[in-house]
């Protein structure tokens, strides 16, 4: 169609429109059947035709590239100009097709005049036509009959972008699109299942939402939908009523524009169009190694760059994938006719199997249920030489489990604690050695003559020997080339090490490298109860804090090892980064990314600039994310049994990461009682670390509840302080009352977890904000702080919330818990005896283990209420993994 045909049926056709609409331009109205779009002329440059009622979504014909000619029907935003649904993503047409609305519906007919898309027929009854296209204000477009009834909506037929108020339900799913300058399908896809949201990548899971931080169950109800509101992301169920799953996110204010977009790299993304610009909120997986197709086919993800397993090396011919060193060995396509083999016998002599190296696993495999249990390696292998559709396996020793890779091969991911050990498939080629190469050829021509002229002892002798050779020199060949590719030999100074292979260990550091980027331990910038920390630089530049073990027990290398790699692959934005160790001599160094601003002690207690109120929430919540994750989002629980300031580093705009997370299990199970008594951590430690009752991560949350006081106050929470004063006379005599009271004298010491307590049972809660930054906090957000401490404080473990609920409260998601005062009473307790202590010894730390052992006897529910749990023993220090 030329484009002065276009141009006369455009018009002829909008004017037909206006008049059947009776109404204003037709940009802000609804189409009528008989309309007919030629893709050269429309309403605005950009291809749009029609528009929603306010203008903040417009249906457009538009191409991606301006320099080729294909086009798509298409929905977009008008401000940000992203497509949000795309009707043929994977059959662009040309400049000359046409959009048609009849009574039955949108067509898209491409120039040849043959419909390439369509809406189905939704008429039952001959009554019943299609009598207008709408696009809704929300980015619906919607078809409706001449009932009034919506028959047809782009909302039920998602891409790759859900827009606030969309439904995505278990019934549809989010595909991504290939690239960022195409719309047509990739091969990620999210699912929404009956109990949780799943990333998968030709069908094999790689994330699911609840594996997130920030995603808290509310409910088992089976999910029905996912949905963007104005708050966050939800999973809903029983027709809405019911929040399954839910991530909260900040409040979305006008003129504000919210997406959930499945990304062509296979994350999750949602994020905010504000002012001009796109706004990260939420992107999913936050480590990007448990992307399927991060590092390519077979390529090896370790969180910072992507490699190739030992044995193989990037190649061309697969597009920068993996393939053999071995030229004579290939990788099968799945179910490949090509290989020209007669029979699966035939096929089977040529099929071997190439191991990969500990630590690495599959990404589905910790999704998928295994194809076999109880079996040995050779049989997972002969299972997989069998089948045409697997590609490789993972075989657990100590359970039997045989875990097949089917159809498609992903990326590897580095860093797993599991005891699968990998297998790659390859098949030999028909030709053994290379006909090019004369010592090859040599080779192969000698046994056959000793087949004539020696006996068969002789022939075996050669054979056997012959066989060793080529062993020794492809084996001399293979570490060669790991050892270029990997770029780093180890000294003797960790050779006590090499023999030792863990799963996810991170990188052994060379002593003297490491001495040499301490400039011989000059500059120490830390000391607590796991060692002395010194700052210094790599050769490479980077800036790291390198800790010096103190204190290890008696364990075994392979132990210390699994440990290491365990707390190594544990990844999270409030986290502090372990970037590798050193052993020498005996001595152990751990090396860790820099924190620049210190730990929070010092920032906290210190003589300089007061914390300002938001700073200090912002503190609260990053540490208490932190431990969520630590406690139930890393694959492996962490308790990390030392929560203080001085765990708590600072980074530049104060952001905030616990470090010594795990560290304790590096410690000897005998030394627990030297544990509970380290300086520094006496005031945090939980009731049932004094007593033979059993550790878990609520006793992480009843250190977190010291912390939280001490963010409040700025002091230690057992410290020579006394009250606020203000200038209300009448507070100032209820304030030197209570001072009498309960806290003795001014210059007495204060047990500031008592003096909370008491302020939260009077609701004054501005009675305990640190001096410095009264009257710049309001007396609901102190509130808000303190009641959450206290419910962490509650002797009875199972009264504690969990670090997620603590989060939730925190974000203002869940309400606030009410403290329980019979589970707080024993605070009055130590409050008493710590002022006694105090003012005998003249010592500002009491032996909190001491006023615990004079309480034991005062409450008979604590250790009953610990039997209700399923945990170890304190002896353990760390609790389960």
């Amino acid at each position: 169609m030329g484009m002065g045909s276009s141009f006369i049926l455009f018009i002829v056709t909008l004017l037909l429109s206006c008049c059947l609409v009776h109404c204003g331009p037709l940009s802000f109205q609804p189409l009528t059947p008989n309309f007919t779009a030629s893709f050269l002329n429309f309403i605005d440059t950009s291809g749009a035709f029609l528009s929603s009622p306010n203008g903040t979504f417009k249906a457009a014909i538009t191409n991606t590239k301006s320099q080729e000619r294909s086009y798509y029907f298409v929905i977009i935003h008008s401000e940000s100009h992203v497509v949000v649904w795309s009707a043929n993503r994977n059959l662009p047409v040309s400049d000359s097709a046409e959009l048609r609305l009849s009574v039955d519906g949108i067509a898209l007919f491409n120039d040849s005049g043959d419909p390439i898309w369509s809406t189905k027929p939704f008429h039952s009854h001959t009554s019943s036509f299609i009598t207008s296209l709408q696009l809704l204000e929300s980015g619906n477009l919607v078809l409706v009959d001449d009932f009034n009834n919506s028959v047809w909506e782009s909302f039920d037929f998602p891409a790759d972008t859900v827009v606030v108020g969309q439904r995505l339900s278990v019934r549809k799913s989010l595909i991504s699109s290939e690239n960022k300058a195409e719309l047509a399908e990739g091969n990620y896809e999210l699912v929404v299942t009956e109990n949780d949201a799943r990333l998968r990548w030709n069908e094999m899971t790689y994330w699911k939402l609840t594996m997130e931080a920030k995603a808290f169950r509310d409910t088992n109800t089976p999910v029905e939908y996912m949905m963007i509101k104005s708050n966050g992301l939800f999973l809903l169920g029983a027709n809405g009523t019911k929040i399954v799953i839910q991530v909260v996110l900040e409040e979305l204010k006008s003129p504000d524009f919210r997406i959930a977009k499945l990304e062509e790299n296979g994350h999750l993304s949602v994020k905010r169009f504000s002012k001009g610009n796109w706004v990260s909120e939420f992107d999913v997986p936050s480590d990007s190694c448990r992307v399927a197709f991060t590092c390519k086919k077979l390529g090896v993800c370790d969180g910072e760059r992507c490699f190739c397993p030992l044995g193989f090396r990037i190649s061309s011919e697969v597009n920068g994938s993996c393939a053999p060193i071995d030229s004579h060995l290939v990788m099968p396509a799945s179910c490949n006719a090509t290989l020209n083999v007669n029979n699966i016998t035939e096929l089977g002599n040529r099929v071997s199997y190439l191991r990969l190296e500990n630590g690495m696993d599959y990404f589905a495999n910790d999704f998928t249920e295994s194809k076999m249990h109880g079996v040995n390696l050779s049989v997972c292998q002969n299972f997989c030489s069998k089948n045409c559709s697997c590609l490789g396996i993972f075989h657990d020793q100590s359970s039997g489990s045989c875990y097949m890779i089917e159809n498609f091969l992903g990326s590897i991911w580095r860093g797993s604690d599991s005891d699968r050990s990998g297998y790659v498939k390859v098949i030999s080629k028909p030709s053994s050695f290379d006909p090019n190469d004369n010592s090859s050829d040599e080779m192969s021509r000698f046994p056959v003559v000793a087949l004539v002229l020696l006996p068969s002892s002789g022939v075996l002798l050669i054979i056997v020997i012959m066989a060793g050779i080529i062993w020794l020199m492809r084996r001399k060949r293979l570490m060669q080339i790991s050892g270029k590719k990997f770029g780093r030999t180890d000294s003797s100074s960790s050779a006590e090490f090499d023999n030792i292979s863990i799963l996810g260990l991170p990188v052994k550091f060379d002593y003297e490298e490491i001495r040499v980027a301490m400039e011989d331990f000059r500059t120490q910038i830390g000391s607590g109860g796991f060692g002395t920390v010194y700052k210094g630089t790599l050769s490479d530049g980077t800036v790291v804090a390198v800790k010096k073990m103190n204190h290890l027990g008696a364990h075994g290398k392979k132990e210390f090892c699994t440990e290491l790699a365990i707390i190594g692959r544990v990844h999270h934005v409030n986290l502090v980064g372990l970037k590798g160790f050193c052993a020498h001599r005996g001595e152990r160094f751990l090396v860790y990314e820099y924190m620049n601003r210190g730990a929070l002690d010092r920032t906290l207690f210190g003589n300089g600039p007061a914390l300002e109120w938001r700073t200090r929430f912002g503190i609260a919540l990053g540490t208490a994310r932190g431990l969520a994750y630590l406690h139930g989002g890393c694959e492996h629980k962490i308790i990390h049994c030392d929560v203080k300031p001085e765990n708590i580093l600072l980074h530049d705009n104060l952001q905030v990461k616990i470090s010594d997370f795990g560290l304790s299990k590096l410690l000897n199970p005998e030394q627990s009682s030297w544990f509970t008594t380290m300086r520094g951590t006496r005031g945090y430690l939980a009731p049932e670390w004094l007593t033979s009752s059993a550790i878990t991560e609520k006793s992480d949350v009843y250190s977190y509840g010291m912390l939280l006081l001490e963010i409040v106050r700025g002091k230690k929470n057992s410290s020579f302080q006394p009250p606020n004063v203000t200038t209300s006379q009448s507070d100032s005599r209820e304030r030197n009352m209570l001072s009498a009271s309960s806290l003795g004298s001014a210059n007495q010491p204060i047990y500031f977890p008592l003096f909370a307590l008491e302020m939260h049972e009077q609701k004054k809660y501005l009675e305990l904000v640190d001096p410095r930054v009264l009257g710049r906090v309001k007396s609901e957000e102190v509130e808000k702080l303190v009641r959450v401490a206290l419910c962490c404080l509650h002797q009875e473990p199972s009264l504690r919330p969990t670090m997620v609920n603590v989060v939730g409260m925190l974000e203002g998601v869940l309400p606030l818990g009410e403290p329980q005062v019979q589970s707080l009473n024993f605070l009055r307790f130590y409050g008493r005896r710590f002022t006694e202590a105090s003012m005998i010894e003249g010592d500002q730390e009491v032996n909190v283990f001491e006023l615990h052992q004079q309480n034991r006897n005062l409450s008979s529910t604590t250790s009953s209420s610990y039997n209700s749990f399923s945990y170890m023993s304190s002896q353990q220090i760390s609790g389960p993994r």
